[in-house]
Order: C-alpha cells, then sequence, then structure tokens
C-alpha cells in the first residue's frame, strides 16, 4: 500500500527498497533476470552506460519518458507505455545509479499510480575480459485493477520489453 509523505508527494509502493542488488529477491513478487552480452570494449561500455542512465535505451525500444535529466537518485520519471489511448504512464522513482569504472545503471522503485508494485535494476558491466554485459534484475507484483485483470500476460510483456531494451542498447553502444 502507498503512503504519502507531508508534501502529499507519493513515496515508493513497496517496502524492500534496493532488494533488487540482493539475492535473493523478496518473496511475494515476481521475479525477472535478464542479462545478455552487448559488445566488447570500454567504448562500448560508455556509451551502453550513458545510453542507460539518459533513459535513451528506454526511448529507443519506443517508451516515452518524462525525467528532468539523467538518473540520479531521487529523480522522478515517468516512463509511457503502450500506444495511442492505451498508452499508461508508470511513475517511479530512482532509488539508486552505479557509474563507475566498471559498472553504470540505475535501480527504479515504483510510486503510487503504477500498474504494478516493485523494483527494477538496469546495469551495464564491463568484465575483466572486456564483455560488456546488461543486466536487468525486477521483482514486481500487480497493483492496479487491470494489471491483475491481465495475470499471467504481464511477465510475458515485461520480458519482451527487456530483451527489446537489450537490443535497442547494443545497436546504441555499436553506434559509439
Amino acid at each position: 500500500m502507498s503512503r504519502l509523505i507531508s508534501t502529499g508527494r507519493p513515496v515508493l509502493s513497496y517496502p524492500e527498497h534496493g532488494a533488487s542488488l540482493r539475492r535473493p529477491l523478496p518473496d511475494g513478487y515476481r521475479h525477472l533476470h535478464h542479462r545478455t552480452r552487448i559488445g566488447y570494449g570500454r567504448e562500448v561500455f560508455e556509451a551502453a552506460g550513458a545510453a542507460v542512465l539518459g533513459f535513451r535505451m528506454h526511448r529507443a525500444a519506443g517508451a516515452s519518458v518524462r525525467a528532468d535529466g539523467p538518473a540520479a537518485p531521487g529523480a522522478r520519471v515517468e516512463i509511457g507505455l503502450g500506444a495511442g489511448p492505451l498508452r499508461i504512464g508508470v511513475p517511479c522513482e530512482v532509488v539508486r545509479t552505479s557509474d563507475g569504472p566498471g559498472l553504470a545503471g540505475f535501480t527504479y522503485g515504483t510510486l503510487t499510480g503504477h500498474p504494478a508494485s516493485g523494483e527494477e535494476s538496469f546495469l551495464v558491466e564491463l568484465a575483466a575480459d572486456g564483455n560488456v554485459w546488461f543486466e536487468v534484475t525486477a521483482f514486481s507484483r500487480p497493483a492496479a485493477w487491470y494489471a491483475r485483470l491481465a495475470g499471467p500476460l504481464l511477465p510475458v510483456l515485461q520480458r519482451a520489453f527487456v530483451r527489446s531494451l537489450g537490443r535497442h542498447l547494443r545497436a546504441l553502444a555499436a553506434g559509439a
């Protein structure tokens, strides 16, 4: 259940903040983990990290993004999914970023109004052997009536979207 802080701004709609970066993932949620190789070398890593942190990966995959800048802890982000009159806005808050020599990305959690409740992390890693990997880890459960109604279709759509993110990120990083 979501709470509102005294300013009226919504807070994260789940209690396990930061749990997508730990194992095991919390019970009571659907879990998703996807890892794919997107290229080789520091140049690919830097391009991919910038595309993830700047939400270019999401936009390239067809999502609209409303954000006041790149991913940063506390930043509010609204991702638009779907098309035309079926497009819905999914509000999130960035709970953590990683931006270092071999790891770049962010984690965001759901806010009130999101059709699900949970968290998702998007990380790019430059491995010791020079390979660049993109990894998504998420836990979620339906929060809105229409998400509960969609039932088993939601995880299928989420996996398809995550695979699309990986393909688009690979293309963005290759163009660096």
